[in-house]
């Protein structure tokens, strides 16, 4: 299994047990925060950054 499958099932999972036990409004914040991260954390990358992390996904890392 790949770091980004594991990554969206551990999220999914976080999710799912906040809609659980806590209130809506608060599940909402944590769903956005799950899939907020990631994507502003890749927009703050350089374009040779990206190109770098296109490469090495597409390569597979320690290969």
């Amino acid at each position: 299994m790949s770091p980004v499958q594991k990554y969206a099932i551990g999220a999914g999972a976080v999710v799912f047990l906040s809609w659980l036990f806590l209130p809506s409004f608060v599940t909402l914040l944590i769903f956005l925060g799950v899939i907020a991260a990631p994507v502003v954390g890749y927009l703050m990358l350089d374009p040779s950054q990206r190109e770098r992390l296109k490469r090495s996904r597409r390569r597979g890392l320690g290969r």
